[in-house]
């Protein structure tokens, strides 16, 4: 198994539970990393590059790909690093022959829906930023290569992943480490996926998204058991909360591209 973007947050807190199941795990990221047990495999890798993508998935039976720009950024940053370097691992999947790819999505895909309303796998996209559309180009591309290429591919829409909800919004959108590595777990070994697009959240009851039946996955934490005001819910409050203000976005554009919008 691989698993790309391996020195991040989301890769720090799924190294753990997957090398607990893997005979094997590959840890790839640009940044370095020292193996911590037999069963585990570094390398510093990007994945721009083909060759660098090719030697990452070689003889692997499945990758997690979690490698890219993580938030906001400048568009080319996002096109260079989640778009292409996504094309690149999925490429480098199908030529390598490995039969599952597992990508990560977000939640701000669907981020400029409002709170009020419930989004769904097949809930139109509207992203909140240009992070949002990065992620709206890597599902279509998992989309592709399942299309044209057979592969299967799982894309989870991530929530709010932090070790403890700390704000109203994490009410809804809260993914526990727990509950992340139950549906990545679960999006490796669904039987026969296709394509297949989820929604990654704790059990929430405010969540704004349905969860996906066909993962096998019933989340078991809940952002209600803390303490946290609930003030976040209005019918004009986007479910990105303060990722869709128009700030949010227009401190990663440059002059020419604010004058322009």
């Amino acid at each position: 198994m691989v698993l790309t973007g391996a020195a991040g947050r989301i890769g720090t807190a799924l190294r753990g539970p997957l090398r607990d199941e893997a005979k094997r795990l590959v840890l790839v990221d640009i940044a370095p990393l020292d193996a911590e047990a037999p069963n585990e495999t570094v390398l510093r890798a990007d994945l721009t590059d083909p060759a660098d993508a090719g030697r990452a998935v070689e003889g692997a039976d499945a990758v997690v790909h979690l490698a890219g720009v993580p938030d906001e950024a400048p568009f080319p940053d996002l096109v260079e690093h989640n778009i292409l370097g996504t094309q690149r691992v999925l490429e480098a999947a199908r030529v390598a022959g490995v039969p599952r790819v597992v990508l990560a999505s977000s939640n701000r895909l669907t981020g400029f829906h409002p709170s009020t309303e419930t989004a769904s796998a097949v809930t139109p996209p509207r992203p909140d930023g240009l992070y949002g559309v990065s992620k709206v180009a890597v599902e279509a591309l998992g989309r592709l290569y399942v299309d044209k290429f057979g592969l299967d591919v799982v894309c989870l829409r991530i929530g709010s992943f932090v070790a403890r909800p700390s704000e109203p919004r994490h009410l809804s959108t809260w993914l526990s480490p727990r509950d992340c590595a139950g549906f990545v777990r679960a999006a490796l070994t669904v039987p026969s996926p296709g394509f297949l697009a989820a929604y990654a959240v704790s059990d929430n009851p405010r969540r704004f998204w349905e969860l996906d039946e066909r993962l096998g996955y019933a989340p078991r934490d809940n952002a209600a058991t803390y303490d946290i005001p609930d003030t976040f819910v209005g019918a004009d409050v986007p479910q990105g909360g303060d990722f869709a203000s128009a700030e949010y976005t227009l401190q990663y554009l440059d002059e020419s591209d604010t004058k322009r919008g």
